[in-house]
């Protein structure tokens, strides 16, 4: 069973070397592109410059002229350019992979967790966390190698220039020490309005995609007016948020280069000093000028740098709250990503590479809601091959738990699942088709087109599409729908009633042809005739095994076995007839609901 554990958060670090460990080949070309850009191109650069000027003064160490020396920077200028256009395609190609990766990563785990803990918090968040978090990650990961290839520069520059004249290079790197200070006190600011910024993000994205989803309680309610006062107020706090975030961050910017050029400023005074005593030569002023652009570049890459990590560290802590416990490498575990090429065909597990059902039964099987006594306890269960069984009891005796927890939808506590007596460990993941289809009570649909969302990415042909239609009593519909099955249905099906919402779904699950079938309430949004026609072709399917709630008494009458639930606890199970003799609480349900059904 699925179980969220403690553990440390995700840190930069642990994350930054998972995707160097994901993409070696990447970032170890970036890395020695950058290297030598920074460490040999530029270097080189610097020193042919000063070679060429002091080549017009007669003072260069190498007897070329300076159309030669013009030359070599020509040649040098073409190199570096051929590798600095390479560097940013294996950028984009590292920043691709390792945000795509990163989502793949959350979605499948998100995917695989139990339905009511799959999102700790609203849809637009988590969105937020994909979309900008997994890229400001990625980004980060492979700019800090700026600071890597700029400090060897640097530290190359320093040598140079101490050598040229050690009183103009010990000023070159006192602001960066003004620098790192500044860093050091901003960091908690920058974390804090970073975070602020991207929640409010999520608020607004979440409120805006159940604003759509609910479109039809706003219209009832009559309250277009409240939900867009609220809809500004969450703008106007996002507004704010990223402008204290945007503003903050270009003010650190801001201070980092005007100190590098105040600093730069008073270095090129010395340096001038220097040139007029006759201790520097033409070369060496012009070598100093070249380094000094990027020596401030340097310094004000360690205070981005220092603010950058911030930045990652709460991305990756928003991220880390989706995975929910799950292991520090999920989120940065090695998958294909399929840059190029084309994509694999979607894996479709046969009817033939599953074991038929025989029998389905459950041992002590205990939920309770968190905070809560409400679930069930201990509910033992048996279900043979092409039985009908029907789950049965008052609102809240925990009929749909029950469904939910046996399928893995909920993590159960204690209790077992077995599959023709195998032990199922990890029920989220075995209780999907072909093994079984469920119905609930409110089905999800997509705003797609009724047959994308009968199919949902299954290779089936018009023939199986019309089958499961007409399994699902949903065939006359099709005629009153402006394009049938192509008919776009809307966000959540909104365009469709609650019976046909209910009976596209079915006929989602007919289609997969899957060895056990659950339903929680399928028939509750149905008119009389439609119900009857819908179980009628539902019992003409042979050999399928079902497991439904329902309180109707025509399914009752049907049903194999009647679990009666009350309480969270199974309070009797058998056939209808004995049940209505030893069982008061099947007799109360019974009786209570004489007046408003049919016999």
């Amino acid at each position: 069973m699925t179980q969220i554990s403690e553990r440390p958060p995700l840190s930069v670090v642990n994350t930054w070397l998972g995707l160097i460990r994901c993409f070696p080949g990447l970032y170890s070309l970036t890395t020695v592109i950058r290297i030598v850009v920074f460490a040999g191109i530029f270097q080189a650069t610097g020193l042919i410059i000063r070679f060429f000027f002091d080549s017009l003064t007669y003072s260069a160490p190498l007897a070329w002229g300076p159309n030669a020396w013009a030359a070599v920077i020509l040649a040098v200028a073409l190199l570096r350019n051929g590798l600095i256009f390479t560097d940013m395609y294996v950028f984009f190609r590292w920043t691709f992979s390792t945000a795509a990766t990163m989502r793949k990563n959350l979605l499948e785990h998100i995917l695989s967790m139990p339905g009511a803990r799959s999102l700790p918090g609203s849809t637009g968040e988590a969105i937020s966390r994909f979309r900008e978090d997994a890229e400001e990650v990625g980004n980060f990961t492979v700019w800090a190698l700026f600071l890597l290839a700029t400090g060897i520069f640097g530290v190359a520059a320093l040598f140079t220039m101490a050598r040229i004249n050690l009183r103009v290079t010990i000023f070159a790197f006192l602001p960066l020490l003004l620098v790192v200070a500044v860093a050091n006190l901003a960091r908690v600011r920058v974390q804090q309005y970073r975070e602020a910024n991207r929640s409010s993000a999520g608020d607004v994205t979440g409120f805006i995609g159940e604003m759509f989803e609910g479109v039809q309680a706003v219209q009832v309610a009559n309250a277009e007016e409240s939900m867009l006062a609220h809809f500004e107020e969450l703008n106007e706090s996002r507004r704010k948020n990223a402008l204290r975030d945007r503003l903050f961050n270009e003010v650190l910017s801001s201070t980092f280069h005007n100190v590098v050029n105040i600093g730069m400023g008073l270095i090129l005074l010395l340096a001038g000093s220097a040139l007029r005593e006759g201790s520097f030569t033409i070369g060496d002023f012009s070598l100093f000028a070249y380094y000094l652009s990027f020596i401030s570049g340097m310094i004000a890459t360690i205070g981005t740098f220092v603010a950058r990590w911030k930045h990652a560290g709460v991305s990756i802590d928003r991220m880390d709250r989706l995975l929910q416990g799950a292991e520090p490498a999920a989120l940065v575990r090695k998958t294909p990503i399929y840059i190029d090429g084309a994509f694999p065909s979607p894996r479709e597990d046969s009817a033939d590479q599953i074991e038929p059902l025989r029998t389905l039964s459950t041992a002590g099987l205990t939920y309770h809601f968190p905070g809560s006594e409400k679930g069930i306890t201990n509910v033992d269960l048996r279900l043979e091959r092409g039985s009908f069984t029907v789950v049965t009891g008052r609102i809240g005796a925990g009929k749909s738990t029950l469904l939910r927890v046996l399928l893995g939808l909920l993590p159960a506590e204690s209790g077992k699942v077995h599959w023709n007596g195998r032990l199922i460990r990890e029920p989220a993941s075995f209780f999907v088709p072909p093994v079984s289809a469920y119905i609930s009570q409110t089905p999800s649909l997509f705003s797609e087109s009724l047959r994308e969302n009968i199919l949902l990415g299954l290779d089936a042909d018009d023939a199986e599409v019309a089958e499961a239609v007409r399994a699902a009593v949903l065939e006359s519909d099709l005629v009153q729908l402006e394009n049938g099955l192509e008919t776009v249905v809307g966000p959540r099906g909104v365009r469709l009633s609650g019976g046909q919402r209910q009976r596209a779904a079915a006929a989602r699950m007919f289609i997969r042809q899957a060895e056990l079938l659950v339903c929680d309430d399928l028939s509750s949004a149905l008119d009389v005739d439609t119900e009857q026609r819908l179980w009628e072709r539902l019992f003409a399917r042979q050999d399928a095994t079902y497991l439904v709630v329902s309180h109707r008494k025509p399914l009752l009458r049907r049903a194999d076995q009647i679990v009666v639930l009350k309480s969270g606890r199974v309070e009797d199970a058998g056939r209808l007839e004995p049940l209505l003799e030893r069982c008061p609480e099947m007799r109360s349900l019974w009786e209570g609901r004489a007046s408003d059904e049919d016999e």
